[in-house]
């Protein structure tokens, strides 16, 4: 009987290996996800096919050593066999499941984090077919969107905000981009009104870039108020003296200790 043991191990080796790689961020060029929300519905996708190539290979080798163990010697023929096996599997379970792009209308949904992750997921898929200035703009919304994530899952659903972000992320960025693919290719560099529908394209982009930074930023104001006061009252009740000392250029602070040889030699004798 033919031990298929080292080659069993190799192969799920292998597959254990590029489970890793994918954990860690796997080998897809640098900027290919805009933002975390993005990178990490496709981590998740990548690890869902990794774990079921594994338990594919499990299953070939569990299948072919009970085979070779009760009920016949498999032979070279075997061995290859398994191996072609699992290399279909591997080559079957690798494109599944796919990472779904959300629908226009599902941007919308969910809470803070899922909006922003399927956002940039949309945008990503639609990158390509973009010129090179309004994909850096996109770029750029990626880490702004992040940014934006962050400070929505502080406040409440009820928040006007949350209209206006969803307003924004939701329908004005993707009804933005969606407009000028409607754009036939060959139109999209001719000058039209003054401009092409690339340097419009741009331009609203980064219309749409500066009101995510601004709302970002107002809503960070509540936190960065806080920030201040706090180091105020810190400063004030444990740097008071420090602070006053510094300002008129004494030396020493707080409350000055008694001198003990001066009474002394003022004591009567």
């Amino acid at each position: 009987m033919v031990d298929t043991t080292r080659e069993s191990d190799q192969i799920l080796g292998a597959a254990k290996r590029s489970l890793i790689t994918q954990q860690e961020g796997g080998t897809h060029r640098p900027g290919d996800s805009i933002g975390k929300g993005s990178a990490e519905l496709k981590q998740r996708a990548w690890k869902k096919r990794i774990k079921r190539i594994l338990f594919a290979i499990a299953a070939i080798w569990i299948g072919t050593s009970a085979f070779g163990l009760f009920v016949n010697a498999i032979g070279v023929t075997g061995l290859m066999l398994a191996v072609v096996l699992a290399v279909v599997a591997v080559g079957v379970l690798w494109k599944y499941p796919k990472v779904k792009i959300p629908k226009r209308h599902e941007l919308k949904q969910g809470n803070p984090k899922q909006m922003v992750a399927k956002t940039e997921l949309w945008l990503e898929a639609q990158r390509n077919a973009l010129p090179a200035p309004a994909a850096a703009v996109v770029d750029q919304l990626g880490l702004q969107l992040d940014a934006l994530g962050l400070q929505l899952e502080n406040i409440d659903a009820g928040h006007p905000a949350m209209s206006e972000v969803r307003e924004r992320v939701g329908e004005y960025i993707p009804e933005t981009i969606d407009d000028y693919r409607k754009i036939p290719e060959h139109l999209r560099t001719k000058e039209h009104a003054g401009k092409t529908a690339d340097d419009r394209l741009t331009e609203s982009l980064t219309k749409l870039s500066g009101e995510i930074d601004r709302v970002t930023k107002r809503l960070a104001e509540g936190a960065l108020d806080d920030l201040a006061v706090k180091s105020r009252y810190l400063e004030y009740r444990y740097g008071g003296d420090e602070l006053l000392a510094d300002m008129r250029g004494e030396e020493g602070s707080g409350v000055p200790l008694p001198d003990f040889a001066a009474d002394q030699q003022k004591a009567p004798r």
